[in-house]
């Protein structure tokens, strides 16, 4: 694998990171109302996602999907099920109070927040396919496991930092001031986004 070819598969997939998805809105969400810590539990949960789906599609994942579509449709769903859960928890809650800054302590705990940034990676089977595109294109059958692990250690950099600069900018304090402002129609927006991400990610 050429140095050109390796720096356009981390390309791609940074710009993937970055556009707008459920990750995004639950970092957001999480961030605005609980602060750095949580987030960044997110940030790190959502670079280990991402490693285990290109590990799969490494693995053959995505081929196995097209030819057991009845497999990937059964994930989509269940997937999809958990992103609605989410986005109508969110809803439920929009009227709660924002937790004042100087007693917030991390509602949620880092623990916590991995295992819901690790669901919330996992429950869309759609980045199986994207990497098994990707690396079907780009990747070498003869690619040494050197490289190929060099590879993921960067596919969890890229999005473990998108997301901890999401996390960071999000958790400052104008940024909360302004949350919790709005936070009732800021909820029931992020909320209802969550839930039709689900919605799409389970009938598509």
């Amino acid at each position: 694998m050429t140095p050109t070819v390796f720096l356009s598969i981390l390309s791609i997939h940074l710009i993937a990171a970055m556009s707008p998805g459920p990750s995004f809105v639950v970092s957001v969400r999480t961030a605005a109302s609980e602060g750095f810590r949580p987030a960044f539990g997110l940030a790190v949960a959502f670079g280990a996602g991402a490693v285990i789906w290109a590990i799969a599609a490494m693995s053959g994942l995505s081929v196995l999907f097209e030819i057991f579509p009845r497999a990937y449709m059964i994930f989509k769903i269940a997937g999809g099920l958990f992103l609605i859960w989410i986005g109508l928890k969110t809803l439920r809650h929009a009227r709660d109070p924002l937790p004042d800054a100087t007693t917030l302590a991390s509602p949620r705990s880092l623990a916590n927040a991995v295992r819901l940034g690790l669901m919330t990676q996992l429950s869309n089977p759609k980045p199986a396919i994207f990497f098994g595109a990707v690396f079907a294109g780009l990747i070498p059958p003869e690619t040494s496991l050197g490289v190929k692990a060099l590879l993921l250690f960067f596919v969890f950099f890229d999005e473990t930092l998108w997301y901890v600069i999401v996390a960071r900018v999000f958790s400052r304090q104008k940024a909360r001031q302004a949350y919790g402002r709005a936070k009732l129609w800021t909820d029931r927006a992020l909320g209802g986004m969550i839930a039709i991400f689900g919605l799409r990610i389970a009938s598509t």
